[in-house]
């Protein structure tokens, strides 16, 4: 792979440094060139400061957890609860990516809790499929690229599916021994930790992240703390052999062959 840039897209401000961040980092020292985008500011995760205020703070935030992590701070598209699959944002988001031009991209899970979250997504799959089409036009206007992309997606927030289903990823990454950068750079953001303690009862903000790694990396049977990733079809955007993430981190990635087995079978993983 000549082109060595990565690419994480999430919805809010923390949602990478929850389920992407240990990649993202690991692919930084593989020697990728890196990047971090949130579609939305983050406008409504407070029960204290205006949306202005706070989408101040959370852009600050995001922008320290960016330098810790060592990727590029791209600005945000929207504001919370206002991702939709439109043609407006698709625009704006095929742009960016076509200036990014990158070889990996990490994306959202097509199943999880919250709309923000899949319409991400359907966002970044669409902006992505678009890029080398040149009567797609794009906000501004972006000349279109060549080149593979291989779309990886992250576990839904709480590794299980909007009816508590179990999701079970076809690779883990080992983080373990980057987990305390990856924990720094969640807590870059402090607004947070009060707000998901309110809202969504998550009280324990940073303990939370790390039971889901240990979760997967459990279920790597060999690492400590893990990420997990589901390999996005190949049509449109790679080859069908094309896996630039097991290829960059090597024996960091551990494949399911298991869920590969089932794939080819046709039995839905469980």
């Amino acid at each position: 792979m000549s082109r060595k840039i990565a690419m994480a897209i999430a919805a809010h401000p923390d949602d990478i440094e929850f389920m992407m961040g240990g990649t993202l980092i690991l692919l930084k020292k593989a020697g990728y060139e890196t990047h971090y985008l949130n579609l939305s500011a983050g406008s409504c995760g407070s029960m204290d400061h205006p949306a202005g205020k706070l989408r101040d703070i959370r852009k600050n935030e995001a922008e320290k957890a960016a330098v810790i992590l060592g990727a590029v701070h791209h600005p945000t598209l929207g504001d919370d609860l206002e991702i939709f699959y439109e043609l407006g944002t698709l625009r704006r988001l095929a742009a960016i990516i076509r200036q990014v031009h990158p070889a990996i991209l990490l994306i959202p899970s097509p199943q999880d809790y919250m709309e923000d979250h899949t319409n991400t997504c359907r966002l970044a799959v669409t902006a992505a499929f678009s890029a080398g089409i040149p009567n797609f036009r794009t906000n501004p206007k972006t000349k279109p690229v060549k080149g593979e992309v291989t779309l990886y997606h992250a576990m839904p927030h709480g590794l299980r599916d909007p009816l508590r289903r179990r999701i079970i990823p076809g690779a883990l990454v080992n983080t373990t021994e980057i987990q305390s950068r990856k924990t720094d750079a969640l807590k870059a953001h402090e607004s947070q930790q009060n707000w998901l303690d309110e809202s969504q009862k998550i009280s324990a903000y940073l303990q939370t992240m790390e039971d889901f790694s240990r979760d997967l990396g459990r279920q790597s049977r060999w690492f400590k703390y893990a990420e997990g990733w589901r390999r996005h079809l190949h049509y449109g955007f790679c080859n069908e052999s094309s896996d630039p993430l097991k290829e960059a981190l090597g024996d960091l990635c551990f494949i399911n062959k298991k869920y590969e087995e089932d794939l080819e079978q046709g039995i839905p993983p469980r």
